[in-house]
Parts: structure tokens; C-alpha cells; sequence
């Protein structure tokens, strides 16, 4: 490379040196701190609809250095009822599904019904396939449609150290942890707090206006 071609290379660099810091602040905030996910199916629904683009918290429970899963420090902890997004090394893909059981937890699932030490899950129905599921002072409402399910029902289990049990809120169309078990901890890369806008894919990918900075539901 040319002294000329240095020089110009240099000065290149510093005319847009502000530009590069930005672009590098960006990108670094998108690794460590904050995100969002495009939610591809109908597995969280009806929390979670097709089209949405939901803000990941990437901090919430680790701060990890930009580009790398080196964790720098533990923020926080994964609670039942969390919204998670995991880079699942089973399903060789991101999903989003939602905290079911935290380890230690013993759980089971009997014709889609809950029980978590020992509590089983009160189901109240608010329309023909969407129920409002109660369980351990948390509510949220699930969808139970007339799919067929085979697996509406397993046995106890209990949580292993460093593992969540995470199931989708539309529980006979999602895949989730009746299909790849266990989720490690170390495969969630963050908590789904909102959702930033939607884009309706059975109308021409219109924006949903009501879901724009939608917060997603509370579950205590």
C-alpha cells in the first residue's frame, strides 16, 4: 500500500470519525444492551402475534462484552413468567417462549393443565379457545386450540440446575420444551418487554396501530 493511499485512508477516517463511533456505539448496544426480535409463527400467541418486533432487554439479566458471550457481570434472574428470547442450540435457532419453571421447580402438564410444586393451574375461559391460566400469584392468558396435541401432558419432572422449563402461550402450536427439553441458562440472550411495532402479514403487512410500543403483559 502506497504512502498516498495511507494518507488518504487516514484522513478518510478522520472526516468520518464521528460517523464511525456512532455506527460502533450502535452495534455494540445491539449486542450487549438491547435488540429487537421479529416473531416469525403464532406460538406465543395470543401475548406475542405474527409480525411483531419485540424489544429484547439484553441486560436484563447479563451485561456481556459487545460481540462475544464473555459475561462481564450478572444483572438479574430469570423469573417464572419471563418472556425470553434463547439462542437454541437444540432447535438450531432463536425462539422466544416463555418461563414456565425455574430449577428446583418440580413440575407436570396433564391434559394441558399445570401443576408447579404441587399447585395446580386454574383455567378460566375468556372465549372459545383463549383462557386466563392462574398459578403461583402469577395470571396470563394462553390459547388452548382444538389441535391435536401429543403432547398436552407429561410427567413430573423437576428443573435441573442452570435450566428453565419454557412452554409457548399458544400451548398445542408451539414447539418449546415438551420437544427440546431443558433450556440451559446460558442459551438466553435476553427478556421481551415490549413490542416496538407490528406489521399485519394477512393484510398487506400494514402496521397493526394498536400494537405500536405495546407493552407485554404483566404476570404478578
Amino acid at each position: 500500500m502506497s504512502t498516498k493511499t495511507v494518507l488518504n485512508l487516514k484522513q478518510s477516517i478522520k472526516s468520518n470519525l464521528p460517523f464511525i463511533v456512532f455506527v460502533t456505539f450502535l452495534f455494540s448496544f445491539r449486542s450487549s444492551v438491547a435488540d429487537w426480535y421479529h416473531v416469525p409463527t403464532g406460538s406465543m400467541e395470543p401475548t406475542i402475534q405474527v409480525g411483531d418486533r419485540v424489544v429484547v432487554d439484553k441486560s436484563a439479566y447479563t451485561l456481556e462484552l459487545p460481540f462475544t458471550d464473555i459475561v462481564i457481570a450478572k444483572t438479574g434472574s430469570i423469573n417464572r413468567g419471563d418472556i425470553v428470547i434463547i439462542d437454541s442450540s437444540a432447535a438450531n435457532t432463536r425462539l422466544i417462549k416463555r418461563v414456565i419453571a425455574v430449577e428446583g421447580d418440580e413440575i407436570k402438564l396433564e391434559n394441558n393443565v399445570l401443576f408447579i410444586n404441587g399447585e395446580k393451574a386454574a383455567l378460566t375461559a375468556e372465549s372459545q379457545y383463549l383462557f386466563s391460566e392462574e398459578i403461583l400469584g402469577q395470571t396470563r392468558t394462553i390459547a388452548l386450540n382444538p389441535l391435536p396435541a401429543p403432547v398436552k401432558s407429561f410427567n413430573l419432572v423437576t428443573v435441573p440446575k442452570h435450566h428453565v422449563l419454557a412452554l409457548g402461550d399458544n400451548r398445542n402450536n408451539s414447539v418449546d420444551s415438551r420437544y427440546y427439553g431443558f433450556i440451559p441458562v446460558k442459551e438466553i440472550q435476553g427478556k421481551a418487554n415490549s413490542v416496538a411495532f407490528s406489521l399485519d402479514t394477512d393484510n398487506m403487512y400494514l402496521p397493526r396501530k394498536d400494537r405500536f410500543l405495546h407493552q407485554l403483559d404483566r404476570t404478578e
